[in-house]
């Protein structure tokens, strides 16, 4: 028999057994109910389902180990989605690849859970409505978005008659660091933190940060429009009583707090119609499952803690947040930020999720953003006022450098040299997600990254994911931080003729410690597919239509030496959005690019030189001189520019060196706290286990103590229970013997009985045989005479009248039937001709005369037959009634004359007897055939029958 363990959220679930066959039908649905809170939770963590197959034996109960699979949760989809097959890992079976076709899916549960009543924070009553709400279900009111409004709709339209904003600020946040345990490692590169939490069902995130010691972030608002009414919101609030806030990284969650929504609207409170209400302050952050991974308690000042304010207020009334902000800008409104939830339509609600100019990517990366890819590249073109003064412009150069630069005139020289982008230029983001990659063909593991460059979208550094991932034959591996985004300018005709030219060439490297990396195959990917895939429309970050294009496909790596021969697959994602043309934009030089052609332009731009017939002058006094003394002073002065530059970079670094040191000794302050802090509990820990031990040791002792007084009670208690064992055994023994020798008295008793009785018994037999001799002489005189010879045949004669009786029974039966067969066969007969007559004077009333005139003659045909047929048979009963009379009336007269003669008076009353018995069933013949509708009194068959019954009247009225 097989059966499949699933495990998952600590329950075990398992199949019903089936038969271990080639092709085994499971047919069964493995289910585990869960809330949406846990299931994102678990997501986060990336629970995985295991599902083991076992061989079990159904008389021993054994299990043994087929294989396992591991699921993903997070495939799993609320649409229902086709069965796929998955192979079994670690097989039994080796020879063969065993595969088990499953099928995951979410499904809402509409039961709604009913919560048991607690002493803290008592659930709300079902049913506990206002008087002017008592028709609304409390399970009915959920937040649904109007797309159309741009506001999520709370409880029926009939009562959404006023509009609130609900908004959550996440300010601060401290002691981060203490949710960070000792064994848990963080991404090799810098990590990245956010704050994660879901408002009306959209899953909003802050801005990342890099530090947990000194979290340095921007205060960020997430508001929501909805339309609902006072007490239908009370109501709503009450049913969500919390709101759960997540610190993550990467699709980790490190902690959580939640906040109570309970207080915003309280029961009989008209603050709402004066002045925002709020719910803020400093929330502890508890780490995932504290309980199960038995942490201590951390002291009230070193608790991580988030500093958050969520306000609701009726729309158009202004609200202000109460929260003091850490960031010497806390009171600037122009430096928070603000993000509105409720979207106008769809692709502004996955632009409200994510702001950034770049898709989200997959799998929760952190892809490279724009500033990362042009950032080298546009400080090599920018002056350092300018960065000051226009700190916009970074954001707004184009990455490629491919587009015509154009120079100013000389006069522009002194201020710098400018690089223009045309107007024709449209601003695009390609991005590029790397998958996965399968169906390995080699015969070894490898252990590889992939790596790509492509010069024209701005940046030739190469990309690469990391970390590296191990992949095997039969089995598909996603790539870790596979998804970069490229954002720049350029015309779509080069774009286009780019694309068809220059494949992108994405390289699959190995990677061993032992040795340097091995470069094992190239995949092609023809970017200029893209172009030909479906344009979708979207809305920019400033309101501007946008287009959007995507195209996937999995591609062969095919081997970089040797033969080419494919290697494995590689599935990507190519992503082209076009917000349209970019603005013209000028960007200047800096000095080091422009020192040369000033020392050049400078002497053209001196008068010309005197003739030597003019006064003599002072060498000193010639322009010459000044010209020259004049570019050796520039020159002096552009060295003390340089150098005040130099020591002004160098003093920037040794304050960025002085900072990195305080940061570091402020990490390793707080780490040397927090250890403390750990030890000092270990410590109590372990002066608590000493106690314990030494009170077990001394219970021990005790125990051991007993152990000797309960072992020399059970040893006397054995010494006692032998000897009455030994006594009982002795009296069992002289028992036995007793009982054998009565046994034995017994059996020859019985010995003697059986002697006695078996010559009682040849006495006995003798006897019988005497008198079976003498019966059967006595037999033999009886037979030898006459009146049993009579006897004997009157038997016999009784015998055959019966016999006769019986045939002559079963004939009327059989006639019987045939008579009401043939009834019924004129019933139908009657009603198929009165259907075929209907219809034939329906439809032809020309030739009715010529139908009925055949009609008259097929009856009379039929009839003739049927009386032809009737009459045999009648004739037939007859002379057999005659045949049986006859015998009859032989055998009686031939039992009167052996008993006394008579003769006379039986024979007419039989005669008699039969007449009335051939009337009677003359007469039901003619009322059978009368009640068949098809025969009248004038028909021939019935005047026969009444002829006959005529007859038979007047022989019996003769007779009498």
């Amino acid at each position: 028999m097989l059966v499949v363990e699933a495990k998952f959220d600590g329950e075990q679930l398992a199949t019903d057994p089936v038969n271990h066959t080639d092709q085994p039908e499971f047919a069964t649905e493995l289910a585990w109910e869960i809330d949406r809170k846990a299931l994102h939770q678990h997501r986060l963590q990336r629970t995985p389902i295991k599902l083991q197959c076992f061989a079990l034996d159904p008389v021993s109960s054994a299990k043994e180990t087929i294989g396992y699979i591991v699921l993903d949760l997070r495939t799993a989809q609320e649409t229902k989605q086709a069965p796929k097959w998955y192979q079994l890992l670690s097989n039994k079976y080796t020879k063969f690849k065993s595969e088990i076709q499953i099928s995951i899916a979410l499904e809402t549960d509409t039961k709604a859970p009913v919560d048991s009543f607690k002493a803290k924070g008592a659930p709300p009553r079902d049913g506990k409505v206002p008087a002017g709400l008592s028709g609304l279900d409390p399970k009915d009111i959920v937040a649904v978005l109007n797309e159309e409004g741009g506001y999520h709709q709370i409880g029926p339209a009939d009562y959404c008659t006023e509009s609130f904003i609900l908004s959550v600020t996440i300010a601060f946040a401290t002691q981060l660091e203490q949710l960070i345990p000792c064994t848990m490692k963080l991404p090799e590169r810098q990590p990245e933190f956010f704050f994660y939490y879901s408002l009306l069902g959209n899953d909003v995130t802050n801005e990342p940060f890099n530090d947990l010691i000194n979290p340095d972030f921007e205060p960020e608002r997430a508001s929501v429009r909805i339309r609902s009414s006072v007490e239908i919101l009370r109501i709503y609030l009450t049913l969500q009583a919390k709101l759960q806030i997540h610190l993550c990284c990467g699709d980790q969650s490190l902690g959580s707090t939640k906040i109570p929504l309970t207080g915003l609207l309280k029961k009989g409170s008209t603050e709402i119609n004066q002045h925002p209400v709020t719910v803020e302050g400093a929330f502890t952050l508890d780490p995932p499952n504290r309980a199960k991974q038995k942490l201590a308690p951390i002291p009230v000042e070193l608790a991580p803690t988030v500093g958050v304010s969520v306000a609701l207020q009726r729309e158009g009334i202004d609200s202000q947040s109460l929260i003091e902000l850490k960031t010497q800008n806390e009171h600037e409104p122009e430096h928070s930020k603000k993000r509105v939830l409720t979207p106008i339509k769809e692709k502004t609600l996955t632009e409200a999720k994510s702001p950034s100019v770049s898709p989200v990517p997959p799998h929760n990366q952190s892809p490279p953003t724009k500033d990362d890819v042009t950032g080298s590249e546009v400080e090599s073109l920018q002056y350092d006022k300018d960065n000051k003064t226009n700190p916009k412009a970074s954001s707004s150069v184009p990455a490629s450098l491919a587009q015509p630069v154009t120079t100013s005139s000389a006069s522009e020289t002194a201020s710098g040299q400018k690089i223009a982008v045309p107007a024709t230029s449209h601003h695009f983001c390609f991005s590029i997600d790397l998958r996965s990659i399968h169906a390995l063909e080699i015969g070894f593991p490898i252990n590889c990254i992939l790596r790509y460059s492509y010069p024209f979208f701005g940046s030739a550094a190469p990309i690469m994911t990391n970390p590296p991932v191990e992949v095997r034959k039969n089995m598909e591996v996603f790539l870790p931080q596979s998804y970069c985004a490229f954002d720049f300018a350029t015309m779509p005709h080069q774009l286009q003729d780019t694309f068809l030219r220059i494949p992108l060439l994405v390289e699959l490297w190995h990677k061993d410690k032992m040795s340097k990396d091995l470069l094992l195959g190239i995949a092609r990917i023809q970017l200029s597919h893209i172009l030909s895939s479906e344009k979708t429309r979207f809305l920019g970050s400033n309101g501007e239509q946008c287009w959007r294009q995507t195209y996937s496909e999995s591609v062969p790596v095919i081997a970089a030496q040797g033969s080419s021969n494919r290697i494995v697959d590689l599935s990507y994602t190519v992503t082209l959005e076009d917000y349209g043309l970019v603005k013209m934009r000028e960007i200047f030089v800096s000095d080091s690019y422009q020192s040369v052609p000033a020392v050049q332009q400078k002497p053209s731009s001196l008068p010309p030189a005197p003739c030597p017939s003019e006064i003599q002058t002072e060498p000193r006094e010639t322009l010459e001189y000044k010209a020259a003394l004049e570019l050796e002073m520039w020159k002096e002065m552009q060295e003390d520019i340089f150098e005040n530059q130099l020591k002004q970079k160098e003093l920037a670094h040794m304050q960025a060196l002085a900072e990195e040191w305080k940061k570091r000794d402020r990490e390793r302050e707080s780490l040397v706290k927090k250890k403390v802090a750990e030890y000092t509990i270990l410590e109590g820990k372990l002066q608590k286990t000493l106690i314990d031990l030494e009170k077990r040791e001394q219970q021990l002792a005790s125990a051991e103590s007993e152990l000797q007084r309960e072992k020399k009670e059970l040893h006397s208690d054995r010494e006692r229970n032998l000897q009455e064992l030994h006594d009982s055994i002795r009296r069992a023994k002289e028992d036995c013997v007793h009982q054998v020798e009565l046994e034995r008295l017994k059996i020859k008793q019985l010995e003697e009985d059986k002697h006695r009785l078996q010559q009682q018994l040849n006495d006995a037999e003798n006897k019988y045989k005497i008198l079976e001799r003498e019966f059967q002489q006595f037999k033999d005189q009886q037979n030898s005479k006459p009146e049993i010879r009579l006897q004997s045949e009157i038997n016999l004669l009784t015998l055959e009248k019966v016999e006769l009786e019986r045939k002559l029974e079963s004939a009327t039966k059989s006639k019987l039937h045939y008579k009401q067969q043939w009834g019924r066969a004129l019933k139908e007969l009657a009603r198929l001709k009165q259907r075929e007559q209907e219809s034939q004077m329906a439809r032809l009333k020309k030739q009715q005369e010529e139908l009925e005139q055949m009609r008259l003659r097929y009856l009379a045909a039929e009839e003739k037959d049927t009386v032809k047929t009737e009459r045999q048979e009648l004739l037939d009963i007859r002379n057999e009634l005659n045949r049986l009379r006859q015998q009859e009336q032989k055998q009686l007269q031939d039992s009167r004359e052996i008993a006394s003669g008579k003769k006379d008076g039986p024979h007419g009353s039989a005669l008699e007897e039969g007449l009335d018995d051939y009337l009677t069933r003359l007469i039901e013949e003619r009322d059978t055939l009368m009640r068949t509708g098809v025969y009248n009194h004038e028909d021939r068959i019935i005047s026969e029958l009444d002829r006959q019954i005529r007859e038979i009247l007047a022989k019996n009225n003769a007779s009498n």
